[in-house]
């Protein structure tokens, strides 16, 4: 076992004491060593001199900079802190820092003076207006330092002066030049103000409203053009008549006050900007502050305000315009003779048609128009540049009648239900127009009569007035005005194709057209049946449709024939056809018949189907009981058994055998006669002619027992329908038609009872008679008469048994009736 020392605790607090001791020995000597070094290197420095090697600007109060040459650029007066560049700089470097005059210049634009001084190594003087101020702050392990420099005042005939940096030499204190470029200073005068601030404020401001003012009024009085202005006058407000009047005198000098204002602006405008380049003292600011206000308060709210109330603006500043007119008169007035030379005197804003018409429907929400006077005025305006072919109406949608046409009752109806006063007469087709019948023309007409359309037209001779497509509606509107005709024929001149050229008919225009087109509003009356005659657009169903039945006779025929064309078949038949003979018939009885509504007749030819059943008048082994006289027309004859065809044509008659004697044997005079009211061969409940009433209120007077001595004839009604078996007549041939037809259709019934007719117009009658006529009731109804049954003889019958039909006795009535004899008479008179 080894055995270790033991320190008490006295020896180890002496070791500890010890050690600490020498520890603090050894960093006290380092310390010394240390700060030896320091001292000695601080000496060697001291030694050695500074050198600069350049500068640059560091802060000034007053507007400073560095030039794009390099040159350091200063302003007099102020105070700079430039920074300095160089080895061993030391807060005495300032001591040897100072400036040289170079070059001195009474111009302010001179940039290369600084660089283009000669160089000279020596200074041969530092100069006092620029003073060093103070140490140097050193900062960047002695490279660079920064020195406060003091600039003095320029003398007052110089602008621009030019200093160069000079160094002292420690030794021989002699100053030398830095070098060539590096070391040039510029100072340059300091701005001054060309009036004081508030003045400038002021003046800016008043330049702001007169720039506002020239550019409102250029807008305002410029866009106000003489014609206007003499409208203005005419027809505006009493305040806008005071305000044209007070500009019209300078607004007639256009291009005068155009060129003031202009000029007016421009220096108003480049003096605002002189005067806040002065008050900001930037150039850059100057030109952005001058653009802002002269567009926000010198362009766009005057101008906005003067484009509204130009004329009040301008006649409230008219003292200001004048005065800068006269103002600016020697540069403004010559220039104005230029102007007018050149480009002419100023008439104003005409506008032609159609930028009228333009106009007014672009203002149509601001005027005062109504809907109405806002399209006649276009309508007025527009009538120059159309043509009657754009208002017509086609010739398939024009109402027109032939020429041939007869004025019956029917064509007449037709002409007044068309709602024209003014038709187009044609011939052949609808194209050739020959005449013009007017409404009017037709108040003397008698539709009885049948006249012909020819003679009415041949009569008034109205002319037809012929236009052609192309012209205008303004000259139409002058043709119709001179009151030659209310109504023109549109017609162009063809020439397409092979052949000559020729007129073709268009359509038809009229005065109501060419208003229609004015008023620009479709014009209406009681008979219009179309709201336009172009689009064809109709007016309410039944609106205006009228009857005119009312006046039509029942017994009216409805085919019309001419009266020469009746009065030939009825000599035709009375001379030429023995049972018509007069012997047989009376010449009354046969006009009466062949006035019947259903014994002239027509058929229309359709080309389409020629074998069509309604052609045929006749056909082989179909029973007939009529006859048959053609009037107008031709047929084609089939007969025998070879099926034998020829044509005939008018005065030609068949079926005689339906009607010949031989069928019918001599019918004996009834003893005894009903009477009822019909009209003839047709039943009809009442009468519109008194002369009617009164002829059966005779008629109808007799009893019975005066009924049968006033007719006693020998045999009966009944013996007669007895003894005359009832024989139908077979044809053994055809008769079809080949062009449109009109005939005379007169049944057997219709024979038989105009034979009874004639033999009881021939029978003389008793004064007995008469007297009982007037002691019976005139309106008897048919119930209390004899029982005798009535047969309508409009179709296929036989005589009564008790009598004649009532056919006969109303024939009786209208030849006892003095006023139904008269009418009769005159109508055989006038044919």
């Amino acid at each position: 076992m080894t055995s270790v020392p033991l320190f008490t605790v006295s020896e180890t607090n002496m070791a500890i004491d010890s050690n600490g001791r020498s520890f603090t020995l050894t960093l006290f000597v380092f310390s010394c060593v240390f700060a030896g070094r320091e001292a000695e290197a601080a000496a060697t420095e001291a030694r050695i001199p500074p050198r600069i090697l350049g500068f640059r600007l560091e802060k000034s109060e007053t507007p400073a900079a560095t030039s794009e040459r390099g040159v350091v650029q200063v302003t007099e007066g102020s105070d700079t802190l430039f920074r300095f560049y160089g080895l061993h700089l030391s807060p005495d470097t300032s001591k040897i820092l100072g400036f040289t005059e170079l070059y001195t210049s009474d111009k302010e634009d001179d940039d290369f003076g600084a660089i283009l001084v000669p160089y000279n190594r020596t200074c041969p003087d530092i100069s006092k207006d620029i003073a060093v101020k103070g140490s140097m702050d050193v900062r960047n392990q002695n490279t660079s330092g920064v020195v406060n420099l003091q600039i003095k005042q320029l003398r007052k005939s110089e602008v621009v002066k030019v200093f160069g940096l000079c160094i002292q030499d420690p030794q021989d204190k002699e100053w030398y030049m830095l070098d060539d470029k590096d070391g040039r200073l510029r100072v340059v005068e300091q701005k001054k103000s060309l009036m004081p601030l508030w003045l400038q404020v002021i003046i800016v401001s008043f330049l702001l409203v007169l720039s506002g003012m020239f550019s409102g009024l250029n807008l305002g009085l410029m866009a106000l053009d003489p014609m206007e202005l003499r409208i203005v006058q005419s027809c505006g407000t009493e305040k806008e008549k005071k305000y044209a009047r007070k500009i019209e005198p300078i607004r007639r000098k256009g291009n005068y006050l155009l060129c003031s204002l202009l000029l007016g602006n421009v220096l108003v405008n480049t003096t605002l900007t002189i005067l806040l380049d002065d008050l900001i003292g930037s150039g850059l600011g100057a030109v952005v502050a001058s653009t802002v206000g002269i567009v926000i308060f010198g362009e766009i709210v005057p101008q906005a305000l003067c484009s509204r109330h130009g004329l009040a603006v301008g006649a409230n500043t008219i003292l200001v315009t004048k005065l800068f007119m006269l103002l600016t008169f020697p540069l403004s007035w010559p220039i104005s003779k230029l102007l007018d030379c050149v480009l002419g005197q100023e008439i104003g804003t005409v506008y032609n048609r159609e930028k009228l018409v333009e106009m007014l429907k672009v203002t149509e929400p601001y005027n005062d128009l109504v809907k109405e006077e806002l399209n006649m005025i276009q309508g007025a305006l527009e009538l120059r540049t159309k043509t009657v072919e754009d208002v017509m109406t086609p010739i398939g949608n024009c109402f027109m009648i032939h020429s041939d046409a007869v004025l019956d009752f029917n064509t007449m109806s037709e002409i007044m239900e068309s709602g024209y006063t003014r038709i187009p007469v044609y011939e052949v087709e609808r194209s050739n127009i020959v005449d013009i019948l007017f409404v009017k023309d037709l108040a003397f007409v008698d539709p009885d009569d049948c006249t012909t359309l020819k003679t009415i037209t041949k009569f008034y001779n109205h002319p037809v007035h012929f236009v052609f497509h192309d012209t205008k509606l303004d000259s139409m509107l002058e043709e119709f005005k001179k009151g030659k005709s209310h109504l023109a024929i549109v017609q162009k001149v063809n020439n397409e194709g092979e052949g000559d050229p020729f007129y073709e008919v268009l359509g038809l225009v009229t005065l109501e057209d060419v208003i229609e087109e004015i008023i620009k509003c479709e014009i209406l009356d009681e008979s219009d049946l179309y709201t336009d005659n172009r689009t064809r657009k109709k007016v309410a169903p039944n609106k205006n449709k009228r009857d005119f039945s009312a006046f039509k006779h029942e017994s009216e025929s409805k085919v019309k024939v001419s009266p020469q064309l009746l009065l030939a078949a009825h000599r035709f038949l009375a001379t030429e056809v023995s049972l018509f003979n007069p012997s047989q018939i009376s010449d009354k009885v046969l006009l009466r018949i062949l006035r019947h509504h259903e014994v002239i007749q027509e058929i229309k030819f359709n080309d389409n189907d020629k074998r069509s059943p309604h052609h045929y008048i006749y056909q082989r082994g179909k029973p007939v009981d009529y006859f048959v006289l053609i009037l107008q027309g031709r047929v084609e004859v089939e007969a025998g058994n070879e099926n034998m065809k020829f044509e005939t044509g008018p005065f030609s008659f068949y079926g005689v055998m339906a009607l010949s004697p031989s069928t019918l044997e001599a019918a004996p005079r009834p003893r005894l006669l009903s009477f009822k009211r019909f009209s003839l061969f047709s039943r009809l409940p009442e009468f519109r002619s008194p002369s009617h009433l009164s002829g059966l209120n005779r008629a109808a007077s007799l009893s019975g027992a005066d009924r049968t001595e006033s007719l006693s004839v020998s045999g009966s009604n009944s013996q007669l329908n007895n003894s005359i078996p009832m024989q139908q007549y077979t044809p053994d041939f055809y008769v079809r038609a080949l062009t449109d037809l009109q005939f005379v259709k007169i049944t057997r019934a219709q024979y038989q009872n105009g034979l009874i007719a004639s033999r009881l117009d021939s029978t003389p009658q008793s004064p007995e008679s008469g007297h009982n006529t007037a002691r019976l009731d005139p309106i008897t109804p048919p119930s209390t008469t004899t029982n005798i049954p009535i047969t309508d003889l409009g179709a296929d019958s036989t005589p009564m048994e008790n009598g004649p039909d009532e056919t006969t006795l109303l024939l009786l009535n209208e030849q006892n009736s003095p006023h139904t004899a008269n009418h009769h008479s005159q109508m055989e008179n006038s044919i």
